[in-house]
C-alpha cells in the first residue's frame, strides 16, 4: 500500500515549514521511545537517529533555500512487507523496543 503524503509545489517558507514539522514529529517520535526505554542499545540508536535528522533538516532548509521560485515536493509512504534485509533490521529495532 503507498500513501502520497506530500505532492505539489509550494512558496519556500511554506515547504520548509511542511518538511520541518515532519521531521520534527519524527524526533518526537524518538524522544517519547527514548523517556519510556530502558534499554542502552535503544537508547543510543534512537540518539543518533534524533542527530541525524537534526542535520538532515539543516541540510534540507539549505537545499530548499538556495531554489528559486516554487519548490515542488513529492513523498510517498509505503507500507508492506520488505526485503528480507530491511524486515530483519526492523524486527530487530521493534524488539527492542
Amino acid at each position: 500500500m503507498k500513501i502520497k503524503l506530500i505532492q505539489g509545489a509550494f512558496g519556500k517558507e511554506d515547504a520548509v515549514s511542511l518538511l520541518t514539522q515532519i521531521i520534527h514529529v519524527k524526533i518526537k517520535f524518538h524522544e517519547n521511545k527514548i523517556q519510556k526505554s530502558h534499554n542502552e542499545e535503544d537508547i543510543k540508536m534512537r540518539e543518533s537517529r534524533i542527530k541525524q535528522l537534526q542535520k538532515e533538516l539543516y541540510e534540507l532548509r539549505s537545499a530548499v533555500n538556495s531554489i528559486t521560485g516554487i519548490v515542488y515536493l513529492d513523498s510517498t509512504i509505503e507500507v508492506g512487507k520488505n526485503n528480507s534485509q530491511k524486515e530483519n533490521r526492523l524486527k530487530n529495532n521493534y524488539v527492542a523496543n
